[in-house]
């Protein structure tokens, strides 16, 4: 048996490398085997940090009897879902359209055309093995209505998974969207809804945003209260910093533990903003220790950033979720002592029944440590400690789009926060992914080890690596960054844009699926639309260029729809809009430090969702924002620009946070 996924770059195919099964991987070759055969497609779509996934695999992809099942009657097909968003994503219509949810592990049978006709996500092993069974009869003795089954399905999913009608995202929208995030806010936990929750960090920058603009104080208060109660609970990690994927409860006590690489990215940006609208110690605390995790776990040696940690820690073969993370009383008094053990139980909610699995317990922070000196000794012991136990796997490939959000993240925070190392890691990462997933002109998804995939990158690929790009531009003055983002910008809008307007996820020139997706909702990061419409309306603001900005608002018009009837998964898709309608607002900043170094953290700490802020030389080229903003009497001076059509420039930190509508110090 061939092993055709011992040379993959996906962290997740290469899981499955051994197993008895005869996998595939996603292309054109399986389809052509499929077909010679005359056999379906077993397509298993799932990803290195997910647990059910093991436990699938474990169950059934190691088990001879299921491999055997699988080659009498099947091409066996794995995926990445991270590494192939496109595959996942219009399976993943399929299987909610087939079964009313969706979820990993995915499995879906296929017709050799591509064409979905059976689907489900997790199957135990016995499940799996009946489907086999009875699948493969149904495909030999009732091919006809099983072929027009799959072509009525996909016929159904092209039209559904089709770019939307328009619906432009204006203050009226914006307004009913807080109210409506009003209603579904647990007002007692923080969050919205019920369990599981997962952390809405898009949602919460849109509530800053529109608390920035309209002076709501409900909207700053549903951030501060979501954003306390996620760092006090479990889902965050008390000793080594950074966010788990969601919590099984309401409480944000018992986390999923794995780690992914866009939710402390995106989590790093929402902390940093809620200290800049409120100067909440917390708040900082926070944004730094993640960013800090980032950079220290996350880290990869070609200074790009990995995917994930996993959820699960294997010893002897098996796994354990959360065995990383979980404490005993008794283990903490073997750390710290008996004296000092039993301090840090009562304040991390440590106790002898546990508040997860087999006595142990998440650690959580309810509350601030009297001794803060104490604390941070204790803290750096018990991580230490932890650090030695088994340690979970991490998937450590480079994602286009994960990066450009972790870019994003550590360039806003550190320029915020005063935190220039941050701001490096930002330069890093970008460096890496510019020189190493953009081949021949063209954007690709992922990477391994220095390694550049052939997975085609995807949009919210461009939009979010753009999102980073102007992100680190404006930390750091430098023009490169500036025209590496006005290239991607272009590149989408040639290959993802189709004849009448509409944006799609994938370009014309990437491998055709059985249908073109083009998802307008925000999960658990930024849509594809989203973040490109977020990207451009930056870029138009930097540049003054009003195609972008023209383009920006038709994009932004798209994810209208979902905004408008589900505000929780348009996040970014309103904060975008609430940028749209409030700039643009342009702060150019020339003059030598520390003079200039003053005025630009004056306009860094303006809350407004359409500011943009640019330091360096008078005229530096190729940055527009700077041409014709001369020194004033040979000293720094602030131009603030509407559309830019500027104001008389000024010198002084106070002049300019009038100008700017806000106060010149920092603290809220």
């Amino acid at each position: 048996m061939a092993n055709r996924l011992a040379s993959s770059l996906s962290p997740y195919l290469l899981q499955h490398a051994d197993n008895p099964v005869d996998w595939w991987e996603w292309g054109e070759d399986a389809f052509a085997e499929a077909r010679r055969r005359d056999v379906p497609i077993f397509l298993s779509v799932g990803y290195a940090a997910c647990h059910w996934c093991h436990i699938m695999a474990h169950e059934s992809f190691e088990d001879d009897e299921v491999a055997a099942a699988l080659a009498r009657g099947y091409v066996a097909v794995k995926v990445d879902r991270e590494e192939r968003p496109d595959v996942d994503a219009v399976y993943m219509a399929a299987t909610t359209a087939l079964t009313g949810q969706g979820g990993w592990p995915m499995t879906v049978l296929l017709t050799p055309d591509g064409d979905p006709f059976f689907a489900r996500t997790y199957l135990p092993r016995q499940h799996l093995l009946d489907l086999l069974a009875k699948a493969g009869q149904v495909w030999t003795e009732q091919r006809a209505e099983v072929l027009a089954s799959g072509d009525h399905v996909a016929a159904r999913l092209r039209e559904v998974t089709g770019p939307p009608a328009a619906a432009p995202l204006g203050t009226a929208l914006l307004e009913r969207a807080a109210t409506r995030l009003r209603t579904d806010h647990d007002v007692a936990h923080g969050g919205f809804g019920g369990a599981p929750k997962f952390p809405p960090s898009m949602v919460l920058e849109f509530l800053l945003r529109h608390h920035a603009r309209t002076g709501s104080a409900d909207a700053l208060a549903m951030v501060r209260g979501t954003c306390e109660a996620m760092a006090r609970g479990g889902l965050y990690d008390q000793l080594g910093g950074g966010f788990a994927r969601y919590s099984v409860d309401a409480d944000w006590v018992v986390p999923h533990f794995e780690k992914m690489l866009y939710d402390n990215a995106l989590l790093v940006r929402v902390y940093a903003h809620l200290w800049r609208a409120t100067g909440d110690d917390l708040a900082r605390r926070v944004a730094e220790e993640t960013a800090d995790f980032l950079v220290r776990d996350l880290g990869t040696p070609e200074g790009a950033f990995a995917s994930a940690l996993d959820a699960d820690t294997v010893v002897d073969g098996a796994s354990h979720e959360g065995l990383t993370y979980a404490w005993t009383p008794e283990e903490l008094a073997e750390v710290l002592g008996p004296d000092d053990g039993a301090r840090a139980a009562r304040l991390l909610e440590v106790t002898g029944a546990g508040t997860f699995e087999r006595g142990t317990s998440t650690l959580q922070l309810r509350a601030d440590p009297d001794d803060p000196a104490w604390w941070a000794q204790a803290r750096a012991r018990l991580l230490r400690a932890r650090d030695a136990r088994p340690q979970p796997a991490r998937d450590d490939k480079v994602v286009t789009a994960w990066n450009g959000l972790a870019v994003a993240g550590l360039a806003d925070a550190g320029a915020l926060l005063g935190r220039p190392d941050l701001v490096d890691a930002a330069r890093r990462a970008a460096a890496h992914v510019l020189a190493t997933h953009v081949v021949d002109g063209r954007l690709r998804r992922t990477s391994r080890g220095g390694r550049v995939s052939a997975a085609p990158a995807v949009l919210d690929d461009h939009g979010d690596l753009a999102e980073g790009l102007l992100a680190l531009h404006q930390a750091t003055g430098e023009a490169r960054w500036l025209t590496a983002a006005g290239d991607l910008l272009d590149d989408a809008l040639a290959r993802f844009v189709d004849d009448e307007g509409a944006v799609h996820d994938t370009a014309h020139d990437a491998p055709a699926l059985f249908a073109r997706p083009a998802k307008r909702s925000d999960n658990a990061e930024p849509a594809g639309a989203s973040a490109l419409a977020g990207a451009l309306l930056t870029f138009s603001a930097l540049t003054g260029s009003p195609r972008h900005r023209a383009l920006a608002d038709e994009v932004l018009a798209s994810c209208g729809g979902v905004a408008g009837q589900e505000p929780r998964f348009a996040g970014w898709a309103l904060a975008v809009a609430e940028a749209a309608v409030a700039g643009p607002l342009q702060v150019a900043v020339v003059g030598g430090a520390p003079e200039a170094e003053v005025l630009l953290a004056v306009a860094r700490r303006s809350t407004s969702p359409g500011l943009v802020a640019v330091a360096g030389v008078p005229d530096a080229p190729q940055v527009p924002l700077l041409a014709d903003r001369p020194l004033v009497g040979a000293g720094a001076a602030a131009y603030v620009c509407r559309g830019f059509v500027c104001d008389a420039p000024v010198t002084s930190p106070a002049d300019l946070a009038a100008a700017l509508g806000g106060p010149a110090a920092s603290g809220g």
